[in-house]
């Protein structure tokens, strides 16, 4: 560490200073402050990586149009699977970091790496499924919007697109353990988009997010098939539970249930764990904290049934 501050054509006295600093925050750091987990040293999952499995997964899911526009003949399969071969082991890789936190107990090198195997695998089984499911989101993109003049138009240009891929993806490991990697391809997906999905929430198939920025769909958040919101809306919790020493009760189910074919306009706010029920609509800016029967619409003006 001196031959590092001795570089630096800096004074002596101010030098002197460097290092005091330097030997507090190693103190701060391993001592009066450790915040690393269980106050061990692991290794935390890349974002850097990330962006780049994500990029080959979708390349791997959507060839042409993530991938690249032309392919000589029968050489489609060939350039899928090598983008599933570049992306898996990096997943695998960082699933194994994040379940260092996952996991209740430490577990050994051995432990994670076979569990981290597991789940990448469960999850390369369910890709195909994966892009069953974009495919009725992209469709009902193009169906929903008449500004969209091709499904292409849906994958290349529309916000709300990256930001239900990589929720697909994040939902699906969340859903086998590797929560931390879920969260970070969520906050991706946010840093993108503007549009902030937690991949523990539950997204049926045809899903559209009309302009997209500034949507929040929080943890525990149920959503039917064929929904859609658009620019700003909120689906939110109303209180937090706490336990007795005044901590916030995790996991519990906090945020709304949309069923089937309900369409929330922009700048709605639905808080809590209520029922929108089927085909109902959310008008603009309304503020809802009540459920609401199937097929009514809600109003800004009142905030009441129509």
């Amino acid at each position: 560490m001196s031959a590092i501050i001795a570089s630096f054509p800096i004074q002596t006295t101010t030098r002197s200073k460097i290092t005091d600093t330097v030997s507090r925050l190693r103190h701060s750091r391993e001592q009066s402050h450790n915040i690393r987990h269980k106050g061990l040293v692991y290794d935390l999952p890349s974002r850097e990586t990330l962006h780049f499995v994500l990029d080959k997964l979708c390349a791997a899911l959507f060839p042409t149009h993530y991938g690249q526009a032309i392919f000589p003949n029968g050489s489609v399969d060939i350039f899928v699977a090598g983008c599933l071969n570049e992306a898996l082991p990096r997943l695998g890789e960082q699933v194994a970091r994040s379940l260092q936190f996952d996991l209740a107990d430490r577990k050994d090198d051995t432990q994670l790496k076979l569990r981290s195997e597991a789940i990448t695998a469960a999850f390369n089984e369910k890709l195909p499924d994966i892009r069953d499911i974009l495919v009725s989101d992209f469709r009902a993109a193009y169906n929903g919007d008449p500004a969209a003049e091709s499904i292409a138009e849906v994958l290349l240009c529309y916000r709300g697109t990256i930001a239900i891929i990589y929720h697909r993806f994040a939902h699906e490991l969340y859903l086998r353990g590797a929560h931390l990697i879920a969260r970070l391809i969520a906050d991706i997906a946010l840093e993108m988009t503007n549009i902030d999905i937690h991949p523990g929430a539950t997204i049926g198939e045809g899903f559209f997010i009309d302009h997209g920025s500034g949507v929040v769909i929080g943890q525990t958040a149920i959503i039917g098939r064929n929904v859609r919101l658009y620019q700003g809306v909120t689906l939110g919790a109303k209180s937090f539970e706490q336990s007795p020493n005044g901590s916030l009760v995790k996991g519990l189910p906090r945020h709304p249930i949309l069923e089937d074919d309900v369409v929330i306009y922009a700048g709605a706010t639905v808080l809590g764990r209520i029922t929108i029920g089927k085909g109902s609509t959310i008008g603009g800016n309304v503020w809802l904290t009540h459920s609401v029967p199937p097929g009514n619409n809600i109003t800004q003006a009142k905030t009441q049934q129509i």
